[in-house]
């Protein structure tokens, strides 16, 4: 109850010591403020976190276990241990993870430690969508129809489905993040998108638990950020539009929404308002609406925690919503009532993911080759919990940063985001193409944003210049030379383009020919040695003159040449048959083909079958040898970087072998299966 709750502020004690129970940029952002506010902070860390930027950061870190976030993250009881151990007053649960768990929101409370979140009946209401929605709808919010019950057979679901009418959307009760989220546009593809669903709820929150509601067409996703206090008080500040997404997560955020009228904004906030005081909520929250054409808009669910795209509201407040958030969970009234909340400028938020957006976004995990990023000032943070060199891990979500940026002006903002992004190396081109779309200039955006666009956000890729290629070849000569006179501890790779001898001479004339390879096509280069210590590289036609020397500077390596007179100075990394070149301009990869012979399979793996698009754990193998698949049947389900991926078959053929079981890891590239035509079978048998 609320008299409850105001009794328990009166024995909240301050908080002079606080626990994230998370890791990454979320961590990282969170101990800022609570050093700002002279309290000390407690970082967890799994084994593949130890040397994370968030453990570096804390006064104090404690090992909680294996890198799968079972184990680790979502461990309540590991979680709580650290929190007793260490002495700490509160634990602050950032987003996902056990930020929205019930259940640890109890522990703390019998445990004697301050939840820095909402009283768990807030969580448990509004994460539960069924129970949301029936209280929304009592307290006068707008609210959008579909099915919330209990029977959840996949005939009363289908059926529900059919009576509200194509196409749907199929929620997990529990869900978040964009996680346990499919559209079924048709009957015949409802069951295959609800197992989908479900499994992948089943992996993120434990509950497969589903809801069915009419899926609008091209809205717009607004969302209200609102805090509550302990005293009975509640604000809104203001709402984010988060409407261009893939995979139902969101990639740019804006505050306040572009278009929308005072009078709209102001019903916007007070909805909100009376979503969070239904409630009683305290502490930091999001309302989510559906927003249409006509800016009608309709309550899809309640985030009981901190959202990622939180900074983009306190840049056009003025407010740190972090420090909030501790002053409040120690009883403190809100800093601000509605009418000291004033609005100003405008403020984008861009997430940088380690994923490739030409290949439909798919995340990648591995090694930081580069981050460089704008100077951060009072107009641009740069949030993250990575260095330059850090792994990005398969167990964790691909973020890796975000920049955020505020101008007077929505115009002023997206010049300033623009020029920001060019600090970038990561989902770059992306990024430039879709904060300078004329439709997401006038800020015309939907969540069909992307596919509506996608001719425009991802034009045929440009084929690097020569100058690129010349600059990749030098790389590899100075790279050969180095190893050959011990400048480094590894010997020349002996599939170097340049064959097993070094290839330098020392005031010698003479040519060599090698190949690269630049996306799927190969160059041919002709490379003379001069006597000065130049080359002269003939790529295709031209012929360029070169000079360089790579110079080391904080550990990195830098390509520093020139080109036809033109200098340049790019990092360059060097890894797995690949040249990799960072400039300010964005990056080239320029490969050296792997031999036939070490190649061992194709592109398409293993005898022609189905290869792991990145590291990650086998959830469920469908097929077994023997079997009969046809093109784009389904072979496997894997999970990685908390996503799922339907691995299908690439041609029509016979399962000779299935290579991993369920449960096992595949790294990237590796061959899953083996598949072979019936043709092949049909000969293999007969000798």
């Amino acid at each position: 109850s609320w008299e409850a709750i105001q009794c328990y502020s009166r024995r909240v004690r301050r908080i002079e010591k606080v626990l994230i129970a998370n890791r990454g940029e979320i961590a990282c952002r969170v101990m800022r403020s609570a050093k700002k506010m002279g309290v000390r902070s407690v970082a967890v860390y799994s084994d593949a976190d130890k040397h994370s930027m968030h453990v570096a950061m804390a006064d104090e870190a404690y090992h909680i276990g294996p890198a799968p976030s079972q184990q680790s993250y979502l461990s309540m009881d590991k979680v709580l241990e650290v929190a007793k151990k260490s002495g700490s007053h509160a634990v602050h649960p950032g987003y996902g993870f056990l930020s929205e768990n019930t259940e640890f929101a109890e522990a703390c409370k019998q445990e004697g430690i301050i939840f820095i979140g909402p009283p768990s009946s807030a969580i448990r209401d509004m994460g539960i969508k069924s129970t949301s929605k029936h209280i929304m709808s009592a307290a006068g919010v707008p609210i959008i129809g579909g099915y919330h019950g209990e029977d959840q057979s996949n005939e009363k679901l289908q059926a529900e489905a059919v009576r509200i009418g194509y196409p749907v959307m199929i929620k997990a009760v529990r869900g978040g993040g964009g996680k346990g989220m499919r559209i079924a546009r048709s009957d015949s593809d409802f069951l295959e998108q609800l197992e989908s669903a479900r499994r992948e709820a089943r992996k993120s929150f434990n509950d497969d638990v589903m809801l069915i509601e009419k899926f609008v067409e091209d809205p717009r996703h607004v969302e209200v950020q609102v805090f509550g206090d302990m005293h009975g008080n509640a604000v809104y500040l203001f709402e984010r539009d988060c409407s261009v997404q893939r995979r139902h997560q969101k990639i740019i955020e804006e505050a306040p929404g572009p278009g929308i009228s005072p009078e709209v904004r102001r019903k916007l906030g007070e909805a909100a308002v009376r979503a969070a005081k239904a409630v009683n909520y305290v502490g930091a929250g999001t309302v989510e609406f559906i927003m249409d054409a006509q800016h009608n808009f309709y309550f899809m669910e309640m985030n009981t925690r901190l959202q990622v795209e939180h900074p983009v509201s306190e840049m056009i407040t003025g407010t740190d919503l972090v420090e909030w958030q501790l002053r409040v969970a120690a009883g403190e009234r809100l800093p601000l009532l509605q009418e000291d909340i004033m609005l100003r400028g405008h403020s984008f938020e861009a997430r940088i993911y380690a994923e490739d957006p030409n290949n439909d976004f798919l995340p990648g995990a591995g090694p930081l080759l580069h981050l460089s990023t704008p100077s951060p000032d009072q107009h641009t943070r740069i949030e993250t919990g990575v260095r330059e060199g850090d792994e990005v891990s398969a167990h964790y979500d691909p973020m890796i940063a975000k920049l955020v940026v505020w101008g007077e002006d929505r115009s002023a903002a997206l010049k300033k985001l623009r020029h920001c992004v060019l600090g970038l190396n990561t989902n770059i081109d992306f990024l430039l193409n879709l904060s300078g779309h004329p439709e997401f200039e006038a800020g015309n955006v939907s969540t069909s944003f992307i596919p509506q666009h996608y001719a425009d956000l991802f034009p045929t890729p440009k084929a690097p210049s020569g100058a690129t290629i010349c600059q990749a070849a030098l790389g590899l000569i100075l790279q050969e030379r180095n190893h050959t006179l011990g400048f480094t501890q590894s010997s020349t790779d002996p599939f170097s383009p340049f064959g097993s001898s070094s290839g330098w001479r020392n005031n010698i004339l003479f040519n060599r020919n090698v190949t690269l390879q630049v996306g799927d096509k190969k160059v041919d280069v002709v490379i003379m040695y001069n006597q000065d210590g130049s080359y002269s590289m003939q790529v295709g036609d031209e012929v360029n003159h070169v000079t360089g020397e790579v110079e080391m500077e904080g550990g990195a390596s830098f390509l520093h040449c020139t080109v036809n007179g033109v200098k340049s100075r790019p990092k360059l990394v060097i890894l797995d048959n690949t040249v990799h070149l960072f400039s300010t301009e964005g990056s080239s990869q320029v490969s050296v083909p792997v031999p036939k012979y070490r190649a061992g399979v194709g592109g398409s793996g293993a005898q022609g079958g189905a290869v792991a698009p990145m590291t990650g754990t086998i959830e469920k193998v469908l097929v077994k040898a023997g079997d009969k698949v046809t093109v784009g049947d389904p072979l496997m389900v894997m999970i990685a970087m908390k996503m799922e991926h339907t691995i299908r078959a690439p041609k029509s053929g016979v399962i000779k072998k299935v290579l991993f079981s369920e449960g096992s890891q595949a790294n990237r590239h590796a061959p899953l299966v083996e598949l072979v035509e019936e043709e092949e079978q049909a000969e293999g048998s007969s000798q």
